[in-house]
């Protein structure tokens, strides 16, 4: 008991500790900013308070802290306007693709409409022109892979093309360009990279499927135990050679629209746009079936040794279980967070929630 007592404190006492900690911080944190924010506003000096919370809302959007934003922004509106530079609160949210701080700044329609027509003089550059441009490599490599960081910039690009001016989507920046150019030039690196991405996985891919299929097909012909004189099979009557038919039978569906999914992958036009929804439907259709294919592989192959091995080795169906379970966990653990990316990233919530009016 004393051991027991002893590892859980040095396990599961640390964590909650720092857990903790960190809860602590942000609490504090969150006090102090209130503190200063209040202790500014009793000033009573526009000058000072412009300043003050200028810099810091400055400094909060390149360092992604939305809370100093929200705060700044509740204890005076107003800071929402501020400029110096060339610097411009939304249009810097962003180029810095902050997207808490963006939602902070577009949770009203008032402002959105007003943030819409913000410019950037030095560079002419709207707010279009800033969503055509590359993320900044921090804030990119928050997904995995070229394909979903692509899909990425394409749902900032997006985003931002749905409120601005019809005539700011065609307006050119001081070096004659539009939005679209921009953003054609900017990711043609990543588009690249997105590209051969998606076409390795997707080989990789369809020949695991394809070896699937092959051993499913045979699997179909070759019945565990071999037939009778009449042509049924020998254990025809026994519930485990029905489950080998029924996984063997969704082992070769499954595999096979796992290929032609794959397939639809290479053979695929690839423009930018299609990475936005087209190529990542697919692929993540595609992992689906082959996880599928290769589970009902594992049961097919267990039940087939089972079938033959139970009337000598009466135990063998649990470590079959225990064996069988072992690949299908690995592939899990290999691209179960890839498959569970794709899908949040292209079927899960926006990450541009704007509150209602108030």
């Amino acid at each position: 008991m004393f051991i027991y007592l002893t590892l859980y404190h040095l396990t599961i006492a640390p964590s909650i500790k720092d857990i903790h900690d960190i809860k602590l911080t942000h609490y504090q944190s969150e006090r102090l900013t209130k503190e200063i924010c209040a202790t500014i506003l009793k000033k009573r000096d526009h000058n000072l308070t412009w300043k003050a919370l200028g810099s810091a809302t400055s400094a909060a959007v390149q360092h992604g802290t939305p809370e100093v934003i929200e705060e700044c922004i509740s204890t005076y509106p107003d800071i929402i306007w501020y400029t110096e530079k060339g610097f411009h609160l939304s249009l810097e949210a962003i180029t810095q693709r902050q997207e808490q701080v963006y939602n902070i700044l577009f949770q009203s329609d008032v402002h959105k409409a007003a943030q819409a027509n913000l410019m950037d003089k030095e560079e002419k550059e709207n707010s279009l022109h800033k969503a055509a441009k590359l993320a900044p490599p921090h804030r990119i490599n928050v997904m995995t892979g070229a394909a979903l960081q692509m899909q990425r910039e394409l749902q900032w690009y997006k985003e931002v093309e749905n409120f601005v001016e019809p005539s700011f989507k065609k307006a050119k920046n001081k070096n004659k360009k539009t939005p679209k150019m921009v953003f054609m030039e900017e990711h043609k690196d990543l588009f690249d990279e997105a590209q051969q991405w998606m076409k390795d996985v997707s080989a990789s891919s369809t020949v695991v499927a394809a070896l699937i299929i092959t051993m499913a097909f045979a699997g179909a012909f070759t019945l565990p135990g071999g037939n009778q004189d009449d042509g049924n099979p020998l254990f025809l009557n026994k519930g485990t050679f029905m489950l080998f038919i029924i996984s063997d039978t969704i082992a070769l569906f499954s595999s096979t629209a796992s290929v032609v999914m794959f397939l639809g992958i290479l053979t695929a036009r690839f423009a930018p746009d299609d990475f936005l929804y087209a190529l990542p439907k697919r692929m993540t259709i595609g992992l689906v079936f082959l996880f599928m294919s290769l589970a009902a592989t594992m049961i097919a192959f267990s039940a087939t040794l089972a079938l033959v091995l139970k009337d000598k080795v009466t135990w063998i169906a649990a470590p079959l279980v225990v064996v069988s379970c072992v690949p299908v966990a690995l592939f899990g653990w290999l691209q179960f967070p890839l498959l569970i990316e794709l899908v949040y990233s292209t079927y899960g919530p926006s990450i541009f929630r704007q509150k209602k009016n108030e």
